[in-house]
C-alpha cells in the first residue's frame, strides 16, 4: 500500500514522502497513529505540492545564503577595545560582540550560534572569523581590533 508519511521517520524517510508499505503495517500502526494517510489521488497531489514548495524554498535560502557569504567575505568589522602595551586586550570579544558590531556596521544581522568562534578575540589586529551560513556555505569576515586609546 502507497502511504505518505506525515512526520519524518527514521526508516521509511521525510514527511510528505511517499512511500510503499505493507497493507497490514499501514493500516494497523501508521494510519491510527496519525504517522501517514493513505496515498489517494489528492492526498499525492497535496503531498507532491508540499515537497515541491520546500525544495523551491530550500533552493532559495541557499541562493540567499550564497550572496550573503559574497557580501560579508568582503567586509571588515572594526571594533575598538582597551588594551595593554603587548596588544593584549582587557577582557576579549566573542561572536556576540562580533555579531553586534556587524549588525551596527552593515546592517547584516547574523545569529552569534552561526560564528565559528571556539576562542574569543583576546589581542590587537586583524583576526578572520567563519560563519556557517547554510549548510555548506561558509564566509569569512575580518574583524579588526584596535587600541580604544589611539
Amino acid at each position: 500500500m502507497k502511504v505518505i508519511l506525515k512526520k519524518d521517520d527514521k526508516n521509511l524517510g521525510k514527511a510528505n514522502a511517499i512511500v510503499e508499505v505493507n497493507d497490514g503495517y499501514a493500516r494497523n500502526f501508521l494510519i491510527p497513529r496519525g504517522l501517514a494517510i493513505e496515498a489517494s489521488p489528492a492526498a499525492l497531489n497535496e503531498a507532491k505540492t508540499k515537497i515541491q514548495v520546500e525544495k523551491y524554498r530550500k533552493d532559495h535560502e541557499l541562493e540567499d545564503a550564497k550572496k550573503l557569504a559574497g557580501v560579508i567575505s568582503g567586509l571588515t568589522v572594526v571594533m575598538k577595545s582597551k588594551a595593554g602595551e603587548n596588544g593584549k586586550l582587557f577582557g576579549s570579544i566573542t561572536s556576540k560582540d562580533v555579531s553586534e558590531a556587524l549588525q551596527k556596521q552593515f546592517k547584516h544581522e547574523i545569529d552569534k550560534k552561526k560564528f565559528n568562534m571556539p576562542d574569543a578575540i583576546k589581542t590587537l589586529g586583524e583576526t578572520e572569523v567563519e560563519l556557517r551560513l547554510y549548510t555548506g556555505v561558509m564566509a569569512k569576515l575580518k574583524v579588526k581590533v584596535e587600541n580604544e586609546h589611539h
